[in-house]
Protein backbone atom coordinates (compact mmCIF):
# COMPACT_ATOMS: atom_id res chain seq x y z
CA UNK A 1 0.00 0.00 0.00
CA UNK A 2 2.71 2.53 0.76
CA UNK A 3 4.62 1.88 -2.15
CA UNK A 4 1.48 2.63 -4.35
CA UNK A 5 0.94 5.79 -2.94
CA UNK A 6 4.70 6.76 -3.48
CA UNK A 7 4.11 5.70 -7.12
CA UNK A 8 1.45 7.81 -7.31
CA UNK A 9 3.08 11.14 -5.58
CA UNK A 10 6.44 10.30 -7.89
CA UNK A 11 3.73 10.34 -10.93
CA UNK A 12 2.34 14.20 -9.68
CA UNK A 13 5.93 15.06 -9.32
CA UNK A 14 7.27 14.28 -12.65
CA UNK A 15 4.20 15.27 -14.32
CA UNK A 16 4.98 18.25 -16.89
CA UNK A 17 3.45 21.51 -16.00
CA UNK A 18 -0.10 21.89 -18.02
CA UNK A 19 -0.34 24.25 -20.55
CA UNK A 20 -1.89 27.39 -20.79
CA UNK A 21 -4.05 29.35 -22.93
CA UNK A 22 -3.20 33.27 -22.60
CA UNK A 23 -6.22 35.43 -24.36
CA UNK A 24 -5.63 38.37 -26.64
CA UNK A 25 -8.42 41.14 -27.76
CA UNK A 26 -8.06 42.80 -31.01
CA UNK A 27 -9.61 45.95 -30.63
CA UNK A 28 -10.46 48.92 -32.16
CA UNK A 29 -9.45 51.47 -29.04
CA UNK A 30 -7.46 49.91 -26.09
CA UNK A 31 -4.49 51.08 -23.52
CA UNK A 32 -2.25 51.88 -26.26
CA UNK A 33 -4.48 54.35 -28.16
CA UNK A 34 -6.25 52.73 -31.87
CA UNK A 35 -6.04 49.53 -33.99
CA UNK A 36 -4.52 47.18 -30.91
CA UNK A 37 -3.97 44.15 -29.65
CA UNK A 38 -4.65 43.98 -26.10
CA UNK A 39 -1.82 43.38 -24.21
CA UNK A 40 0.16 43.78 -26.94
CA UNK A 41 3.53 42.00 -25.30
CA UNK A 42 2.59 38.38 -24.06
CA UNK A 43 4.81 36.02 -22.65
CA UNK A 44 4.62 32.54 -23.02
CA UNK A 45 5.83 28.82 -22.51
CA UNK A 46 6.30 26.00 -24.81
CA UNK A 47 3.25 24.15 -25.74
CA UNK A 48 0.86 27.46 -24.42
CA UNK A 49 -1.38 28.51 -27.02
CA UNK A 50 -2.06 32.79 -27.07
CA UNK A 51 -6.05 33.01 -28.25
CA UNK A 52 -6.07 36.14 -30.29
CA UNK A 53 -9.88 37.29 -29.89
CA UNK A 54 -11.78 38.86 -32.30
CA UNK A 55 -13.81 41.21 -29.76
CA UNK A 56 -14.73 43.68 -32.89
CA UNK A 57 -15.09 43.06 -36.84
CA UNK A 58 -12.82 43.70 -39.15
CA UNK A 59 -9.24 41.94 -38.07
CA UNK A 60 -7.40 39.21 -37.85
CA UNK A 61 -4.30 37.78 -36.59
CA UNK A 62 -1.56 35.93 -38.64
CA UNK A 63 2.44 35.97 -37.88
CA UNK A 64 4.94 38.70 -39.46
CA UNK A 65 7.47 37.09 -41.68
CA UNK A 66 10.93 36.93 -40.33
CA UNK A 67 9.65 37.73 -36.79
CA UNK A 68 9.55 33.85 -35.88
CA UNK A 69 11.74 31.43 -34.43
CA UNK A 70 14.22 29.25 -36.69
CA UNK A 71 11.88 26.75 -38.33
CA UNK A 72 8.57 27.91 -37.39
CA UNK A 73 6.05 28.03 -40.12
CA UNK A 74 4.01 31.12 -40.74
CA UNK A 75 0.80 30.95 -39.56
CA UNK A 76 -2.61 33.36 -40.66
CA UNK A 77 -6.43 33.76 -39.01
CA UNK A 78 -8.98 34.51 -41.07
CA UNK A 79 -10.67 37.66 -41.02
CA UNK A 80 -13.56 38.51 -38.18
CA UNK A 81 -12.36 35.29 -36.67
CA UNK A 82 -10.47 33.86 -33.52
CA UNK A 83 -7.19 32.86 -33.99
CA UNK A 84 -5.15 30.29 -31.96
CA UNK A 85 -1.52 30.60 -32.02
CA UNK A 86 0.40 27.52 -30.67
CA UNK A 87 3.86 28.36 -30.05
CA UNK A 88 6.60 25.54 -29.74
CA UNK A 89 9.81 27.01 -29.94
CA UNK A 90 11.33 29.49 -27.41
CA UNK A 91 12.22 32.63 -29.24
CA UNK A 92 9.87 35.61 -30.54
CA UNK A 93 6.47 35.43 -32.66
CA UNK A 94 5.84 38.90 -34.24
CA UNK A 95 2.10 39.23 -34.78
CA UNK A 96 0.15 41.76 -37.34
CA UNK A 97 -3.22 42.30 -38.27
CA UNK A 98 -3.13 42.69 -42.07
CA UNK A 99 -6.01 45.67 -42.95
CA UNK A 100 -4.59 47.84 -39.83
CA UNK A 101 -0.70 46.91 -40.04
CA UNK A 102 0.24 50.34 -41.14
CA UNK A 103 -1.72 51.86 -37.70
CA UNK A 104 0.56 50.06 -35.87
CA UNK A 105 -1.61 47.26 -35.08
CA UNK A 106 1.20 44.66 -33.91
CA UNK A 107 1.93 42.52 -31.00
CA UNK A 108 5.00 40.29 -29.86
CA UNK A 109 4.96 37.26 -28.18
CA UNK A 110 7.75 35.73 -25.90
CA UNK A 111 8.43 32.14 -25.57
CA UNK A 112 10.16 31.22 -22.54
CA UNK A 113 12.65 32.61 -21.20
CA UNK A 114 15.12 35.31 -22.84
CA UNK A 115 17.44 36.35 -23.95
CA UNK A 116 15.74 35.50 -27.07
CA UNK A 117 17.75 33.60 -30.14
CA UNK A 118 16.06 35.74 -32.64
CA UNK A 119 16.17 38.98 -30.89
CA UNK A 120 18.34 40.41 -33.16
CA UNK A 121 16.67 38.94 -36.40
CA UNK A 122 13.63 40.16 -35.20
CA UNK A 123 14.83 44.19 -34.51
CA UNK A 124 16.17 44.16 -38.38
CA UNK A 125 12.67 43.43 -39.61
CA UNK A 126 11.11 46.44 -41.60
CA UNK A 127 7.60 47.60 -40.66
CA UNK A 128 5.45 50.43 -40.85
CA UNK A 129 6.68 53.58 -39.04
CA UNK A 130 4.04 53.13 -36.22
CA UNK A 131 4.21 49.24 -36.30
CA UNK A 132 8.14 49.98 -35.95
CA UNK A 133 7.08 52.20 -32.58
CA UNK A 134 4.61 49.65 -31.01
CA UNK A 135 7.51 46.77 -31.72
CA UNK A 136 10.29 48.58 -30.63
CA UNK A 137 8.38 49.09 -27.14
CA UNK A 138 7.40 45.05 -27.14
CA UNK A 139 10.86 44.45 -28.14
CA UNK A 140 12.45 46.47 -25.08
CA UNK A 141 10.03 44.33 -22.66
CA UNK A 142 11.86 40.64 -24.45
CA UNK A 143 14.56 39.98 -21.70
Amino acid sequence: MKLLGFVAAALVIAAPAAAKEITVKMLNKGKEGAMVFEPGFIKAAPGDTVKFVAANPGHNAQTIPGLLPAGEAEQKGAMGKDFVLKVGKPGLYGIKCLPHFSMGMVALVQVGNGPSSNLAAAKAVKLSPLATKRMTAYLAQAK
